[in-house]
């Protein structure tokens, strides 16, 4: 089993930053790869942002290129979300994910975990 603690989220303007991090524990945490997804109200959970295992490879989708950047701590068990320039589009509540399986945080995370959820929410 693997628990995982988001942090960081709230309110700010658009054009504002905001870190998220997730605090994991459970399993060697450099044998998992880490991710962010997040759902907006009405929409499906989306894939926001992954890092492999040792820290070597980071997958994103398209419309975070140049605003968001994940990274991780193995030493402490934590992977950020570092998020700026947000957009009131970028409202969501924000999922810390963790998977044995690359293939598989990059797109549903089957088999994986995930954390409660933070909510950020970015006003025009």
């Amino acid at each position: 089993q693997v628990q995982l603690v988001e942090s960081g989220g709230g309110l700010v303007q658009a054009g504002g930053s905001l870190r998220l991090s997730c605090a994991a524990s459970g399993r060697t945490f450099s044998a998992l790869a880490m991710g962010w997804f997040r759902q907006s109200p009405g929409k499906e959970r989306e894939f926001v942002y992954a890092i492999s295992g040792d820290g070597s490879s980071t997958y994103y989708t398209n419309s975070m290129k140049g605003r968001f950047t994940i990274s991780r701590d193995n030493a402490k068990n934590t992977v950020d979300l570092q998020m700026n320039s947000l957009k009131p589009e970028d409202t969501a509540v924000y999922y810390c994910a963790a998977n044995a399986r690359w293939s598989k945080i990059m797109t549903t995370n089957d088999g994986g975990y995930w954390g409660q959820g933070t909510q950020v929410t970015v006003s025009s």
